[in-house]
């Protein structure tokens, strides 16, 4: 007589497997709602430092050996890690900071602002100190910069937050744009480059072009996008992010490998085979050049990489201003008003 199957044991079975699934999916976890943050023990800003040895375990420093994890908290109730970023065969000026990585994180998910920051400052995780001044400046740049609190914790002692206004006290020129703002830089290809389809268009160009429209360059306006391919025709995307002080920029490639850290579950970067960037003609910063040499040292060996030069929509920026009220279109003629 045949058995019939233990319906208890299959049920336990499936059980087993959901939670291991869950877990492999919690691996590699870069954002976290208020609910599954308190799950993991953060259950208010000081206990930020749960889950730094999990952002640590994400940082990715072959070149320098050395992990850099950065747990922040956004006004939305949502916690973000962020990890340091080498890539081989190339000089370390390419890396991303852990800060840079969480920030860009915050832009990619559309959150307005970084409340409370905790950067890891001791190999085994215990120890929690200010950024570095690279990562200070970089900070600056979002609305609500000097008002960030930061967590300052040495090794088995009580930690507490000061704000970043004491450590860089300079302030922006009134007026300035914010980082984290939402904007739309009102780009359109150019010439051979063709127009932009529905927004859920699965074409690189096109995300590649969505990215450049996000991106902050306020100081040079030479805004640019990237978006990544991968071996599984998954894309990835991030703009470029400029800094006041020049050197803690962060490219569109980075940016755009962000991206792909914190939702490629773990792949290598080998694994992208295809990339677009999108940037203006003539710009004043130029990135084709850092984007090929990035490209071509850490991407798969056929890497298809592509540049579509962009130009703003004059007719388009013009309604932008207007709707957001930066300028009063009711005074004045603005037919030759440059971009």
């Amino acid at each position: 007589m045949a058995q019939r199957p233990n319906l208890l044991s299959h049920l336990q079975d499936l059980v087993t497997k959901i939670k291991n699934m869950t877990m492999a999916q919690d691996r590699f976890k870069f954002v976290f709602t208020a609910n599954e943050a308190a799950t993991e023990g953060v259950t208010e800003p000081i206990r930020l430092p749960n889950l730094i040895r999990k952002a640590m375990s994400l940082a990715r420093a072959p070149i320098s050996k050395y992990k850099v994890g950065a747990v922040g908290r956004a006004s939305s109730g949502r916690v973000y890690l962020g990890v340091n970023v080498d890539f081989p065969g190339l000089p370390l000026h390419h890396s991303i900071h852990a800060e840079q990585f969480l920030v860009t994180n915050l832009a990619l998910n559309s959150e307005k602002d970084l409340c409370e920051l905790a950067v890891a400052v001791s190999i085994d995780g215990e120890e929690f100190g200010t950024p570095c001044g690279h990562c200070r400046q970089f900070l600056m740049e979002m609305s609500n910069a000097l008002d960030i609190k930061i967590l300052s914790k040495p090794k088995h002692e009580a930690g507490s937050f000061s704000i970043l206004r004491l450590l860089l006290p300079n302030v922006l020129p009134k007026g300035s744009p914010f980082l984290l703002e939402k904007r739309d830089n009102c780009l359109t290809f150019s010439g051979s480059g063709g127009e932009i389809c529905s927004s859920d268009c699965s074409h690189l160009k096109c995300k590649a072009l969505a990215a450049a429209n996000n991106s902050f360059s306020p100081y040079t306006e030479s805004p640019s996008g990237v978006a990544l391919l991968d071996n599984d025709g998954k894309w990835y995307y991030g703009w470029y992010i400029e800094s006041a002080s020049s050197n803690p920029s962060l490219g569109p490639v980075q940016a755009a490998l962000v991206d792909f850290v914190t939702r490629s579950r773990g792949k290598r970067f080998n694994k992208i085979v295809g990339a677009v960037l999108v940037e203006k003609n003539n710009a004043i910063v130029c990135q084709k050049r850092t984007a090929k040499l990035i490209l071509d040292t850490i991407a798969a060996p056929n890497c298809d990489f592509k540049v579509f030069h962009c130009s703003v929509d004059g007719a388009k920026r013009l309604k932008y201003l207007r709707d957001t009220l930066v300028i009063d279109t009711s005074v004045g003629d603005y037919a030759g008003l440059h971009y």
